[in-house]
């Protein structure tokens, strides 16, 4: 049996780029053989460090042909239907295109192809389903809930997240503007680590950001290891994300975080999430209870204050977190997508 996998945004390596793999392994595991289509093999070698997933029986090759003889085929869509070929089709959104023109007797003939339309969040899904007529599944993305564990607990806020400005800004210039204003506030004997990869579109951004770090315990991590990011989430006692802060999710829901994989990484760690109250961030996230949400600059940096105060409110929602965190493992994915199956 063979799969074909196609995602145009590969070499971004970022929570798409990851769900995508986890598509490939559930594939291999039913039996597959995996054809990944990207013109550069060397690809390979870099998801494995970023995401900590051995590729066995994967391979990259330079088209899939829109699945053609072969007897699935996974899509990553970038807005567009593509006239899918093999036996069994999967559309994927993971951006919740809005005024593309979605509805069309064009795209309906070759929506008649596909098996199932997956969006990886309810967000999303709403989004999709109003754009294209169509009635979409949510998979959620999963986390290696297994090997994500807590350590020894640091006074270390963590960041993890692209710092590419391409589709959505992770505002991490905010975060560190932030972190200054409550290290001035008294957390003297807290850091701040903001780590992601630069692969794409991030160059002058991450060159700004080490401007205006000077003088502050703030690290910035580029492109680290699985097992780097993994050791952070470890020892981080909180997790922040300000995707998406200032945005209109109705009228731009592309700016907002869409689902928010290390949200749940950072549960899974027993870190505390706090996030802006947009997005996918809502899906996940029960307000005070496995994690916290804000609305503005001012908001974040209230409630980061007032839990590094209140040690046990912290450790209850820590702990709330780490349980809530199981849901999204990979056996739940895989049991899910073999079912689509």
């Amino acid at each position: 049996m063979k799969a074909a996998i196609y995602n145009p945004y590969l070499d971004t390596l970022g929570g798409g780029e990851r769900y995508t793999i986890a598509v490939a392994t559930t594939l291999e595991k039913l039996g597959y053989k995996v054809e990944i289509q990207w013109p550069n093999p060397e690809i390979g070698p870099k998801i494995e460090k970023r995401f900590g997933i051995k590729l066995k029986n994967v391979n990259f090759v330079e088209d899939i042909k829109r699945g053609d003889s072969y007897d699935v085929c996974f899509w990553v869509s970038d807005g567009s239907i593509p006239a899918l070929k093999s036996r069994k089709n999967f559309l994927h959104f993971q951006i919740p295109f809005t005024h593309v023109n979605g509805i069309t007797l064009l795209n309906k003939m070759k929506l008649f192809r596909i098996k199932k339309i997956i969006c990886n969040s309810y967000f999303t899904k709403r989004f999709i389903d109003y754009e294209y007529g169509v009635e979409s599944v949510v998979l959620y993305p999963p986390v290696d809930t297994k090997n994500i564990k807590p350590k020894h607990k640091e006074n270390l806020i963590l960041s993890v997240a692209r710092f590419s400005q391409l589709t959505q800004s992770k505002n991490q210039h905010i975060l560190i503007e932030s972190f200054k204003k409550l290290y001035n506030r008294g957390l003297k004997t807290w850091r701040l680590v903001l780590a992601g990869g630069v692969e794409v579109g991030a160059k002058e951004y991450v060159e700004g950001l080490k401007k205006i770090i000077k003088d502050y315990p703030i690290t910035i991590l580029e492109s680290p290891s699985f097992a780097e990011i993994k050791d952070l989430y470890g020892r981080a006692r909180i997790f922040w994300s300000a995707v998406g802060l200032g945005e209109n999710e109705e009228t731009n829901p592309k700016k907002v975080e869409h689902f928010g994989i290390t949200i749940v990484e950072s549960m899974a760690a027993g870190a505390v999430p706090i996030a802006t109250a947009l997005g996918g961030h809502k899906e996940i996230i029960k307000h005070g209870l496995n994690g916290v949400l804000f609305k503005s600059e001012k908001g974040l940096e209230d409630v980061t204050k007032n839990l590094v105060e209140e040690k046990k409110v912290m450790e209850t929602i820590s702990k709330n977190a780490i349980i809530e965190s199981k849901k999204y493992s990979y056996e739940n994915f895989e049991k899910e997508f073999s079912s689509l199956l």
